[in-house]
C-alpha cells in the first residue's frame, strides 16, 4: 500500500496466520520431497499433481476453516467455498510442481487472502530453501522478518529477468526480441521468480502462463516492496492469464517488448 492508498491496513493477525499455514503446508511438502515412490498423475488440463499437492492443501482448508469458518475458499486441487464473510482465501498448495517432482528445492506454498478492499495478505514459502516471503496491505512486506524490497534498476540492459520456462513463451520471436534487449534471462522460476525480484535479487519476472492462485499474493506483495505486478496488458490483475513482476521503472521497457494489447 503506497502513501496514497486510502485502504485501511489489514489487521497483522491475518498476516501471521497465513504466514503460519504457508509455513505447515511446506512441512507437509517437505515429507514427500525427493521421495522415490512418490506417484504423479495427470490432471485433466495435463498437468501434474501429486499427494503431497492434495494433502497440502487439504491442510490449508482445514486451517482456514477451524480458523475462519465463513470465509470463502478458491484453491488449485479442490472445489470452490463459498463463505458468507467479506474475505476470500486463494491457495495453491505446491507451485512449482515440476520443481518439486524432480527434486529442485525451487516450488512454493502460495496463500493469499482478498477483502471487500482488494488484495490484503500476500505469502510464499519455499520450504526446500527455508525461506518465505510475505506481505501485508498498509504493514509491508518482509523475507524471513527482515524488510524486502525491489531493485532499482532502471536499465533493461544487464537485468536479470527471470521466467518460468521458454517453452511457455507466446512466440520465438518475442524471447528474441528480450534476449536482444542485454537483459540476462535465467529460467525455473515460478513463485521462486517472484521472491527473487520482491528481494531484489532479480529485476523482472515475466510469466506467460499463469492462473489467479499462481499470482495472488503478488498483488500485496510487490506494492508492498515497491514494486508493480501487473499482467501482461498492463492491467493489475491475477486473472490476466499471464503476468510481471519487476520495478516501477522496469515495468514499462519489458511490456513494450512482450506486452500484449
Amino acid at each position: 500500500m503506497t502513501a496514497s492508498d486510502p485502504r485501511p491496513a489489514v489487521d497483522p493477525a491475518l498476516v501471521d496466520f497465513a504466514v503460519q499455514i504457508a509455513r505447515e503446508a511446506g512441512t507437509l511438502t517437505l515429507r514427500y520431497f525427493r521421495r522415490t515412490d512418490l506417484d504423479v498423475e495427470s490432471k485433466g488440463d495435463g498437468t501434474p499433481v501429486t499427494v503431497a499437492d492434495r494433502e497440502a492443501e487439504r491442510l490449508l482448508r482445514d486451517r482456514i476453516a477451524e480458523a475462519f469458518p465463513d470465509d470463502s475458499v478458491v484453491g488449485e486441487e479442490e472445489p470452490d467455498v463459498a463463505g458468507t464473510s467479506d474475505r476470500t482465501w486463494i491457495l495453491d498448495p505446491i507451485d512449482g510442481t515440476q520443481s518439486f517432482i524432480h527434486g529442485v528445492p525451487l516450488y512454493a506454498n502460495l496463500v493469499a487472502l482478498e477483502d471487500n478492499y482488494g488484495p490484503a495478505v500476500g505469502v510464499i514459502n519455499v520450504p526446500g530453501l527455508d525461506e518465505c516471503v510475505w506481505a501485508g496491505r498498509g504493514r509491508g512486506c518482509f523475507v524471513d522478518g527482515e524488510p524486502a524490497r525491489v531493485g532499482d534498476r532502471t536499465d533493461l540492459r544487464g537485468a536479470c529477468v527471470v521466467t518460468s520456462g521458454v517453452d511457455y513463451w507466446p512466440s520465438a520471436a518475442a524471447l528474441d526480441a528480450f534476449v536482444g534487449s542485454g537483459a540476462v534471462i535465467r529460467t525455473w522460476g515460478d513463485a521462486y521468480g517472484y521472491v527473487l525480484v520482491a528481494t531484489g535479487r532479480a529485476d523482472a519476472m515475466v510469466d506467460p502462463v499463469v492462473s489467479r492462485w499462481d499470482v495472488a499474493p503478488m498483488l500485496t506483495i510487490f506494492p508492498e516492496a515497491g514494486g508493480l505486478f501487473c499482467d501482461l496488458s498492463g492491467t493489475v490483475t491475477a486473472e490476466g492469464g499471464d503476468a510481471l513482476a519487476a520495478n516501477p521503472a522496469l515495468a514499462p521497457q519489458v511490456l513494450a517488448l512482450v506486452g500484449r494489447t
